[in-house]
C-alpha cells in the first residue's frame, strides 16, 4: 500500500507501508512435528486463539496455502 508523509509544514513525499510478517515455527501435536510459517501478526494471533489444526483448515479453505 502506498500513501504520504506529511511534514510540519503539510509537505508531502510518497511512502510505502510494508506487510507485517514474519517466519515463525509452531509445533503442530497432531503431527508431532515443528511447521515453519509466514504469518502476519494478525495470523499468529489467530493461530493462538483458534488452534493451529482449525488455523491451517481455514487458511486452506480460503485458498492461502496449497498443500496441507
Amino acid at each position: 500500500m502506498v500513501g504520504n508523509n506529511v511534514s510540519h509544514s503539510k509537505r508531502r513525499t510518497k511512502r510505502k507501508f510494508d506487510v507485517n510478517l514474519f517466519k515463525k515455527k509452531f509445533y503442530f501435536p497432531d503431527e508431532d512435528r515443528w511447521i515453519q510459517l509466514t504469518v502476519s501478526a494478525a495470523g499468529i494471533r489467530t493461530i493462538n486463539k483458534n488452534g493451529m489444526k482449525a488455523a491451517l483448515k481455514t487458511a486452506k479453505e480460503k485458498g492461502f496455502i496449497d498443500k496441507y
